[in-house]
């Protein structure tokens, strides 16, 4: 009788283990916003979602979190809008490679930091003429912005600049070592490599404008682009708010995630926001009022849909 119930315990172990639910949350760099909340998040789904099973990555960034997404796997991605829209679409970053989407969350605003040090004498998008920039990792969506943004400056990203494709925090690092000049990289607030920039001892942070350009990347890209504001209180030694150009980050799924999956993802994350502001404040703007078809070019899952009906979130 005691063989009896140690094998029917293993058979029912076994089964449960066959139903567990494994997901893959695709980040970022570790210098950014994407990696702590991504960790965050797999962290809530592994100890509140029975049967699920949840781990983060380090990825490049927003292209290779779509990519990834691509593959069919159950992957839950951070991205930005605009290079979803490029991945749904299959453009950019994704010609030829159309990627089935679906919106799970709205999640915060991510800024444009145009970062550089006083030393280097640039104030400007202007000023970036001639010198050695980095423009992001190869795989993010920094990329992806800081090219529009450039044009919209009216600067050649391959004649007009020495470019340099390094993470945000590779980015730091390569302006303290003065191997160059400025950084782009797109992100929420405070993003920890920048505030790493802005403490280090000898180096006073800039932070250019960038929110007259917003006009232009829209008339050419769509309405995707907004006007956003740094506090000056961001990072030490900023002299006064930083004007830039903002874009929306959204946490997506392939469309073929089950609908329940979908549906538990979204109510973790509702049910356990108080937890997830521990991991990055950023979680503090992922509210249900922020759910709103406008804010992202990609349909919502099915499985978000039902959980935002059931709140009476109406998605436009």
């Amino acid at each position: 009788m005691k063989l009896i119930k140690v094998i029917a315990l293993s058979l029912t172990m076994l089964f449960s283990a066959a139903q567990a639910q494994n997901i893959s949350v695709a980040t970022g760099g570790t210098g950014g916003v994407y990696y702590p909340m991504g960790g965050g998040l797999a962290s809530v789904l592994s100890s509140k979602v029975p049967g699920m099973s949840a781990t983060a990555e380090v990825t490049g960034g927003s292209v290779d979190n779509l990519n990834l997404i691509g593959t069919g796997k159950p992957y839950v991605g951070f991205a930005m809008a605009d290079a979803a829209k490029d991945a749904k679409d299959g453009e950019g970053k994704f010609t030829n490679k159309k990627v089935d989407l679906r919106t799970l969350l709205v999640l915060y605003p991510n800024l444009m930091h145009v970062v550089t040090v006083d030393s280097t004498g640039i104030k400007s998008m202007k000023d970036l003429k001639g010198k050695r920039i980095s423009t992001g990792a190869p795989g993010s969506a920094t990329e992806v912005m800081a090219f529009r943004l450039l044009e919209a400056a009216g600067l050649d990203k391959d004649k007009d600049v020495k470019r340099e494709r390094l993470s945000v925090a590779e980015s730091v690092n390569a302006v303290k070592d003065r191997k160059i000049d400025a950084f782009f990289w797109v992100g929420g607030l405070p993003t920890a490599a920048v505030t790493d920039l802005a403490n280090s001892p000898g180096m006073k942070i800039v932070m250019i404008d960038s929110s007259t350009e917003v006009a232009a990347m829209n008339k050419k890209y769509g309405n995707l682009y907004f006007v956003a504001n740094i506090p000056k209180e961001t990072y030490s030694g900023m002299g006064k708010d930083n004007k830039v150009a903002g874009v929306a980050n959204i946490l997506v799924v392939n469309a073929n995630m089950p609908d329940a999956e979908a549906y538990k993802i979204v109510k973790a994350v509702f049910d356990n926001k108080l937890e997830l502001v521990r991991t990055h404040k950023e979680y503090i703007n992922v509210t249900l009022e922020n759910q709103k078809q406008s804010s992202t070019p990609i349909a919502y899952h099915p499985g978000a849909a039902k959980y935002f009906k059931e709140k009476n979130v109406k998605l436009n």
